[in-house]
């Protein structure tokens, strides 16, 4: 079996950062897949479940929301390695197009208060598993270190 293409990035060289992940066509249109890396991989704790399930509801609420991206977003999502995100849009985009986006996100989650959306019996198949407080802290932290003041280290894979 053929390895597919996110397995040949070297994982012990992946910063924390905004990646284009694949470009795939359907028909006539392209979908760019971003790898959103929130943890280093293989060198610092991955993120609880607790945590990235709060950021996947926020997260989606607030791209699924957004004036300019709504249309354009058709999945958001953790990782199964629990050390980032996949953002799935329609359209051909490039890494640090999308840094803006990225930091209206992250900022949003960092500035969050009140009830998570949908995390209630009725709207959740695991509403219970949510930390906001951690949800926000590494959002903050995500923010601050990478995406404040990113460089092509953390938008380019490396090889």
């Amino acid at each position: 079996m053929e390895k597919i293409t996110s397995f040949t990035i070297d994982h012990l060289k992946l910063l924390p950062g905004v990646y284009v992940s694949r470009k795939d066509h359907a028909g006539d249109a392209v979908i760019t897949t971003f790898d959103i890396r929130m943890t280093r991989p293989n060198y610092e704790p991955v993120m609880n479940t607790a945590e990235v399930h709060t950021i996947e509801h926020l997260g989606a609420m607030f791209l699924r929301n957004h004036a300019e991206y709504k249309e354009k977003v058709l999945y958001f999502g953790p990782m199964g390695c629990r050390t980032g995100f996949y953002l799935l849009l329609a359209g051909d985009y490039e890494s640090k197009e999308i840094v803006p986006l990225m930091r209206e996100l992250f900022s949003f989650i960092q500035d969050f208060e009140g009830e998570v959306p949908g995390a209630a019996a009725k709207d959740c198949g695991n509403y219970l598993d949510m930390n906001l407080g951690m949800a926000k802290y590494l959002a903050k932290r995500f923010y601050e270190e990478v995406l404040a003041s990113i460089g092509e280290e953390h938008l380019v894979y490396p090889k």
